[in-house]
């Protein structure tokens, strides 16, 4: 269903709990891409999660919406608008906070799932403020550094937890960027697993099937 508005756009799936508050799982959506995509996914997932796919607050012509600027010069090449980033990283941070709140959420089950942009939104949102999540599936995507709060290494990083996987094939994001999380999530000293699957930018049935079972067994 749709929902009443909140600061960022969104559809929601409720859960079939009643006797307490629920576990939530927040979805953010890749570049130009809109918040259907990964809901498409909430049919097979857990019934007692309560699913919010967030819409990225950025337009894109045609079609489409983005966390962030990516443009393309021939000086530059191709650039992320980290600026634009950050305010994304803060804006779902609060967006979390309302969900929980509107919604009657377990504040202390807060899960993200994200897919290539949504998903270095979500590791951006987990090491800045550890204190807000717990459970993160991060697929196709990377930690960008320079999203991060600079004293992000002091937080403590007890209560979270990563899924992440990667195409070994993928030609929008390099696999190689993405082998780089795990050896920063190893250093920091944050629980993870990390899973490469034979497959181009998306999610492989596998794959799928991998995060079904990961998420399953944390929430």
């Amino acid at each position: 269903m749709t929902t009443a508005p909140l600061s960022l756009e969104h559809i929601i799936r409720p859960s079939t709990l009643t006797d307490k508050k629920p576990p939530v799982l927040f979805m953010l959506h890749g570049y130009g891409s809109n918040e259907e995509d990964l809901f498409s996914f909430a049919p097979e997932l857990p019934e007692e999660l309560c699913i919010i796919a967030v819409r990225a607050p950025y337009i894109l012509q045609p079609y489409g919406y983005a966390w962030y600027a990516i443009n393309f010069d021939d000086e530059n090449g191709k650039w992320s608008d980290d600026d634009q980033a950050i305010e994304s990283r803060d804006k779902i941070k609060n967006f979390i906070d309302e969900a929980c709140s509107t919604y009657g959420l377990d504040e202390n089950n807060v899960n993200l799932l994200g897919f290539s942009q949504g998903t270095i939104l979500s590791y951006a949102v987990a090491l800045s403020y550890p204190d807000k999540v717990k459970n993160i599936i991060a697929l196709s995507g990377y930690i960008n550094k320079d999203i991060l709060i600079n004293s992000y290494k002091d937080n403590n990083f007890d209560n979270l937890n990563f899924y992440s996987s990667h195409g070994d094939m993928d030609q929008v994001i390099p696999v190689d960027w993405a082998r780089k999380s795990p050896e920063l999530l190893t250093a920091l000293g944050i629980k993870h697993v990390y899973e490469e699957f034979p497959a181009g930018h998306g999610v492989a049935p596998q794959n799928f099937y991998s995060l079904k079972k990961w998420i399953s067994d944390k929430i």
